[in-house]
C-alpha cells in the first residue's frame, strides 16, 4: 500500500481529501514537510491544498512546488468547504476562537454575527486549533467536520461558512515518472520564471491563445531574489501528450528564463476539454513532409 503524506495533524480538510486517494495516511505539520517527504522517498505521495474559491491560491504550496527537486501532480480532487466550530465540553462562554488564516477568512462574517467581540487567533492548521482548544489554550476552533472524531470536543456549530459554494482544490503529488494517460478532460500545470521585460506576461498568454488553449489558473509569486522578478503559475486545460499543449509549452520555454513542469492529470470535474489536436497534427505532418522534400 502506498503512503500519502498530508498537511495535518489529523482532522484537517486535507485529511478528508487524502482519504479519496488512499487509506495509508501520514500526517505532517506543514505543507512543506508533506512535499519534502516525497522528495526524500519517505512517502510515495503527498496531498496538499492548492487553491480555495474564496481565498485564492495557497502560497505555501506554490512556493514549496518550486523548491528543491521537482515533484509532479498526478491527480486532483475538490472538496466543498463546510466548517464546524468545536469547544470543550461544558463551555458556556467563547472569548477566543482559533483556526488557520484561510479558515478564519471564510467565516469572518459568521463570527461577527454569532460571536461578537470574540478574538480570532491564527494557527498553523484547523486541526492544530482543535488541539489547542482541547489543551485549554483557546475557547473554540474553526475546523473541518472530521476533527470532531479526533479530539475530545463538542460541536458548538456546524455547516458554518460565509460563502455557500466555497470549495478547495487539492493535488496528489509524487516524484517525476510516467504521466497519467490523457483522458480528454485533463489539466496541465507549469511554473514559468521570466526575464523582467515589458510585455513578457502578454507573450506567454498569447502563445496559449494562438493555440486555442483555455487558461484555468494564473498566479504570480516573487522569486524571493531580485525585487520585481516573479514566477507565473499557469494552469491550462489539456494534456502535455496533446500536440497543441506540447507545442505551447515549447513556446513558453522559449520565452522563459526557467520553466518547471508541474503535471498533466485528470480534472476533478471530468468535463471534456474542447481540443483542436487534429489541426496541429496535420500542420506538423505538413512541415515534416516539406522538410523531406515530399510537399511544396
Amino acid at each position: 500500500m502506498q503512503r500519502i503524506a498530508y498537511f495535518g495533524p489529523q482532522g484537517t480538510f486535507t485529511e478528508q481529501a487524502a482519504l479519496r486517494f488512499g487509506s495509508e495516511l501520514v500526517p505532517v505539520d506543514t505543507i512543506q514537510l508533506a512535499i519534502a517527504s516525497v522528495r526524500k522517498g519517505e512517502t510515495e505521495f503527498a496531498c496538499v491544498p492548492i487553491e480555495n474559491s474564496v481565498e485564492g491560491a495557497v502560497p505555501a504550496t506554490l512556493d514549496a512546488l518550486v523548491r528543491d527537486e521537482p515533484v509532479v501532480a498526478v491527480a486532483e480532487t475538490v472538496l466543498d468547504v463546510r466548517f464546524s466550530v468545536l469547544v470543550r465540553p461544558g463551555t458556556t462562554e467563547i472569548r477566543t476562537i482559533a483556526s488557520h488564516p484561510h479558515a478564519l477568512a471564510q467565516v469572518r462574517e459568521w463570527i461577527a454575527d454569532s460571536l461578537p467581540g470574540v478574538t480570532s487567533i491564527a494557527t498553523s492548521s484547523t486541526a492544530a486549533a482543535a488541539a489547542a482548544v482541547e489543551r485549554g489554550e483557546f475557547d473554540a476552533a474553526v475546523t473541518a467536520p472530521v476533527a470532531v472524531h479526533h479530539y475530545e470536543l463538542d460541536e458548538y456549530a456546524t455547516n458554518v461558512l460565509d460563502v455557500a459554494d466555497a470549495r478547495t482544490r487539492f493535488l496528489l503529488l509524487r516524484r517525476p515518472g510516467a504521466l497519467p494517460e490523457p483522458t480528454g478532460a485533463d489539466r496541465t500545470s507549469v511554473v514559468v520564471t521570466t526575464p523582467n521585460r515589458v510585455g513578457v506576461l502578454s507573450e506567454l498568454l498569447t502563445e496559449l491563445a494562438l493555440r486555442g488553449i483555455n487558461l484555468t489558473g494564473l498566479e504570480s509569486r516573487p522569486t524571493k531574489g531580485k525585487l520585481g522578478e516573479y514566477r507565473f503559475y499557469i494552469d491550462v486545460e489539456g494534456h502535455i501528450a496533446e500536440p497543441r499543449i506540447g507545442d505551447a509549452l515549447a513556446a513558453l520555454h522559449r520565452h522563459s528564463r526557467e520553466i518547471r513542469f508541474l503535471g498533466s492529470f485528470p480534472k476533478a470535474d471530468h468535463e471534456p476539454v474542447e481540443a483542436h489536436n487534429d489541426e496541429f497534427a496535420a500542420a506538423a505532418a505538413w512541415v515534416d513532409a516539406v522538410r523531406k522534400g515530399e510537399r511544396g
